[in-house]
């Protein structure tokens, strides 16, 4: 928050906080991580539900994964409409919860179709 102006607003208040659609470089890190995690397990789940546990695929695998896609993709909307600034910032908590779900989701996917606990 440091790298912000002080900013006054027309009050006698001094105020540093960023304004909307500032995002500080703590912010722009972590989004950065929790994506590229996001992402890579989201293609291992996907890359195992075609190849696991052999070939040709399960029908069942197939169905979760896609199950997994369609949830990314509310997931995805949510995200874009953030960056265009037409949700407010409190909802960046909401697509934190949202990616956390789906991180659980494909590890048990994972751990489905990798036969875990058999």
């Amino acid at each position: 928050m440091d790298d912000f102006v002080t900013r006054s607003y027309g009050t006698s208040v001094q105020d540093n906080r960023p304004l909307f659609g500032e995002t500080s470089a703590r912010d722009r890190i972590i989004n950065i991580v929790v994506g590229f995690l996001t992402s890579l397990l989201l293609l291992v789940t996907i890359i195992s539900a075609f190849v696991f546990p052999q070939l040709p695929p399960k029908p069942l695998n197939i169905f979760f994964a896609v199950c997994i896609v369609l949830s990314c993709t509310s997931i995805a909307v949510l995200i874009c409409w953030y960056r265009q600034g037409d949700l407010e910032p409190k909802f960046r908590n909401l697509i934190y919860y949202n990616l956390f779900c789906i991180l659980l989701l494909c590890i048990c996917a994972n751990l489905y179709f990798h036969d875990v606990g058999k």
